[in-house]
C-alpha cells in the first residue's frame, strides 16, 4: 500500500482516506464509545452542534473545543481522562474540534474514511489490508493552527508501516507525541485545559482493537463516527 500524507489545509475526497488525530479528537472518539455513547455525530461548527441539539437530537451530548478549551455551553470538553469517568450509556454524542472534525468535513465524498489516532492503530491498519487499498492519503489535522502536527504524523507512518505488513519499533513513534508541539501543552505547567492524563492516554498504542469509520448523514449535515 503507497501512503500519501497531506496536512489539514490540503484535505480534499480521495479513493481511500485516513483522518488522524492524536491530540485529542480521535482519542476522545474511542473513549466516547467505551463509556457507552450509542452515536457520535461529527461536525465542523459549533453553532451546528448547538442547532442539532435544539431542534433535532433534544438528548444529545455535546463534546470538544475550540483552539483547544472546551466550549461554553457544551457538556464536555475533548479530553479522554473527562470522557473516561462520564457514564453516556445510550446517548447521541455531538463532536466539534478545531482539527480531527475538520478534516472529516473536507473528506466527505472519499469512498473509505478512517478516523484514527494512535489508540486504533493496529486496528485501523487491519481495515486498510481488508479494503485492499492500494494508496491511501492520510490527513495530518495536528498540522494546522501553527503547529507541525508531529504526533499525527508519527501515528500514520506508523499505521502506513503496519499496513504495509511490516512491523516497526513503535516507542520511537510513540515518542514523537510529547515532542510535538501539541504534546508540550500537555505538561504539567500547561494550560489547565490540556491534562498530561491526556497525553498519556493518547499515547496507549492499541488500546482499542476497532477501527472507526465516518459516513456522512446528509439530513443532519453530519458525519458519524462508528466502530467498524
Amino acid at each position: 500500500m503507497r501512503a500519501r500524507f497531506v496536512a489539514l489545509a490540503d484535505a480534499a475526497p480521495a479513493p481511500a482516506v485516513v483522518v488522524i488525530d492524536v491530540l485529542r479528537a480521535f482519542t476522545v472518539v474511542p473513549w466516547l464509545y467505551d463509556v457507552g455513547a450509542a452515536r457520535v455525530l461529527t461536525v465542523a461548527a459549533r453553532d451546528h452542534a448547538f442547532h442539532l441539539r435544539d431542534a433535532t437530537l433534544p438528548d444529545a451530548v455535546l463534546a470538544g473545543e475550540e483552539d483547544g478549551r472546551p466550549i461554553p455551553g457544551f457538556d464536555l470538553g475533548n479530553s479522554p481522562s473527562e470522557v473516561a469517568d462520564r457514564d453516556l450509556t445510550g446517548r447521541t454524542v455531538v463532536h466539534r474540534t478545531s482539527a480531527g472534525t475538520q478534516g472529516l468535513a473536507r473528506t466527505v465524498g472519499s469512498p473509505v474514511v478512517l478516523a484514527a489516532s494512535f489508540v486504533t492503530a493496529g486496528a485501523t491498519a487491519r481495515a486498510l489490508r481488508d479494503a485492499e487499498v492500494e494508496e491511501a492519503t492520510f490527513v495530518i489535522t495536528g498540522a494546522s493552527l501553527g503547529r507541525d502536527g508531529d504526533e499525527d504524523l508519527a501515528a500514520a507512518e506508523l499505521i502506513a508501516a503496519r499496513a504495509a505488513g511490516d512491523d516497526p519499533e513503535p516507542t520511537p513513534y510513540l515518542e514523537r507525541i510529547a515532542r510535538s508541539d501539541a504534546g508540550r501543552l500537555f505538561a504539567p505547567e500547561g494550560p489547565d485545559w490540556a491534562p498530561p492524563a491526556d497525553l498519556a492516554m493518547a499515547a496507549e498504542l492499541d488500546r482499542f482493537d476497532r477501527a472507526f469509520t465516518a459516513v456522512p448523514i446528509p439530513d443532519l449535515d453530519a458525519v458519524e463516527v462508528r466502530p467498524r
